[in-house]
């Protein structure tokens, strides 16, 4: 069944893409919450607007992301934690602390899920870490973990 998609759809398509799905996908799912339209005659001209305002909108996004990678990489981030004599913390830093820390310290809104760690930081010190922004951009935050006073 052709339907148009009214919102993005993680595994079928963008907002404003004409898609092919099976007929129970789309009865069951698509058409009830509301993500999609079923595609009639007329629908290629509102399709078309669809993308060029979905277009639109994410070169604004890309823009935005741009300002906010240099103003991440331009701070650097203090997340305070408890910690041993010798450096080790009691516990470790994660994705949770840092975004926090940077929406905090930037005002740049960042979620958890955004932020790239091999491993949480388990000791004091500088680290480098990456956050994923929209689009593909990427920003190299330094994250400082001091010791709780």
């Amino acid at each position: 069944m052709k339907v148009l998609l009214r919102k993005d759809v993680e595994g079928v398509g963008r907002r404003g893409d004409i898609v092919d799905v099976k007929g129970g996908y789309a009865r069951n799912f698509l058409l009830p919450s509301g993500s999609a339209l079923r595609a009639a005659e007329g629908v290629a001209g509102q399709a078309t607007a669809m993308r060029r305002s979905r277009d639109l909108r994410d070169a604004q996004d890309l823009a935005a992301a741009a300002t906010q990678k240099a103003e991440l990489e331009r701070t650097p981030v203090r997340v305070t934690a408890r910690a041993g004599p010798q450096g080790k913390l009691f516990g470790s830093v994660g994705p949770a602390e840092i975004a926090t820390a940077i929406t905090a310290v930037t005002g740049v809104d960042v979620d958890r899920g955004q932020v790239v760690l091999e491993e949480h930081l388990k000791e004091l010190g500088e680290a480098s870490i990456t956050v994923t922004l929209f689009g593909g951009v990427t920003a190299s935050v330094t994250v400082v973990v001091v010791p709780l006073d």
